[in-house]
């Protein structure tokens, strides 16, 4: 009997320094999103910057993701249109291919549209050689949660840039990122809708840092309420 009380301080104690641990690994991992926040808003207000060559498409990574780019190129045909949920309701992406003068293509988000607004005729389509700036993404394999992405079925849930230029047959250099155009306040408002990229980070690291470190010092309290007992049960 003694033994199983001891063996329950022991893991008490195991219990509360596992919380502690917890709670600093959430602390640390608070310092890393508030840098990463910091980063992406120094990258949003920097002047926008030609697009990486193909020779650096290898070494892009999280790092580069919502640098601004600015584009010259012409649209070609095709479009892939990806489910999406925006502040304007639900509806889609439209994806198009942008050919720049290199020849290589870049897949641009061209914006959103209404599910009424899903046929081509319904919606403004570029003519000829465009500039416009944007946010630089990663591409987004496979689909969304619970949902894979279904190409001869047209049913697109994610921004997959290597199946969507499978799937509109694009020739040349393909680059592996896509690019969220941005608004133009110059220009009147357009469909596709551009400009709905949301730039946000679940940020709860602190909450759950002070959640570990409660519970460590409550499985402490407990382990020294435990020893307590343990040396009244001894015979004086």
């Amino acid at each position: 009997m003694r033994a199983a009380r001891w063996a329950l301080i022991a893991a008490t104690a195991m219990a509360g320094l596992g919380f502690a641990a917890l709670s600093l690994w959430q602390m640390q991992r608070l310092g890393w999103k508030q840098d990463l926040m910091a980063r992406v808003e120094q990258r949003l207000q920097a002047e926008p910057v030609s697009p990486p060559a193909p020779a650096a498409w290898a070494t892009l990574g999280p790092a580069d993701e919502y640098r601004r780019l600015r584009l010259h190129g012409q649209f070609e045909r095709g479009e892939v249109l990806v489910q999406a949920t925006t502040a304007l309701g639900g509806g889609h992406w439209v994806m198009a291919p942008l050919r720049l003068a290199d020849g290589s293509v870049v897949l641009v988000n061209r914006g959103f549209v209404s599910p009424e607004r899903r046929a081509a005729e319904a919606r403004e389509a570029p003519v000829g050689v465009v500039e416009l700036t944007g946010l630089l993404r990663l591409t987004e394999p496979g689909g969304g949660p619970l949902r894979a992405n279904v190409p001869a079925e047209g049913r697109w849930y994610s921004r997959d840039v290597a199946g969507i230029a499978a799937q509109l047959g694009l020739g040349g250099a393909v680059a592996p990122f896509f690019v969220d155009e941005a608004a133009d306040p110059a220009q009147p408002q357009r469909w596709p809708r551009p400009g709905l990229t949301v730039v946000r980070f679940a940020n709860n690291h602190a909450v759950y840092a002070a959640t570990w470190l409660a519970l460590a010092v409550m499985a402490a309290a407990a382990a020294v309420y435990l020893v307590r007992e343990e040396r009244r049960r001894l015979p004086s």
